[in-house]
């Protein structure tokens, strides 16, 4: 059975920086592509970045660009989201998700990815 656990969302102030991490069970995070998105209150959920298989290639939305940075650690079996110069607008809940074994591109819609984490909330005071 697959899982993904987020941790690391937390409160923090206009420019600041957090560091989110998604922990895999009952697979490897490089079986396939893996992808965050987030959910603002009454906004639906978003592509944030994208990481394939092999790790060679990520994904950003244009709104987080030069901002967000997405990496994996295989011997943890964990994807990053690194995140500086936040903004009042990133406060949002953010899922960790991944894509079916074999599927090895990331993709922006929701329904390329069967398996998704509980959410870690992101808050950003200005």
């Amino acid at each position: 059975q697959v899982q993904l656990v987020e941790s690391g969302g937390g409160s923090v102030q206009a420019g600041g920086s957090l560091r989110l991490s998604c922990a895999a069970s009952g697979r490897t995070v490089s079986s396939s592509a893996m992808g965050w998105f987030r959910q603002a209150q009454g906004k639906d959920r978003e592509f944030v970045s994208g990481i394939s298989q092999t790790g060679t290639i990520t994904q950003y939305a244009d709104s987080v660009k030069d901002r967000f940075t997405i990496s994996r650690d295989s011997a943890k079996n964990t994807v990053y989201l690194q995140m500086i110069k936040l903004k009042p607008e990133d406060t949002a809940v953010y899922y960790c998700a991944a894509r079916s074994a074999g599927h090895t591109i990331a993709v922006v819609t929701t329904s390329g990815y069967p398996y998704w984490g509980q959410g870690t909330q992101v808050t950003v005071s200005s």
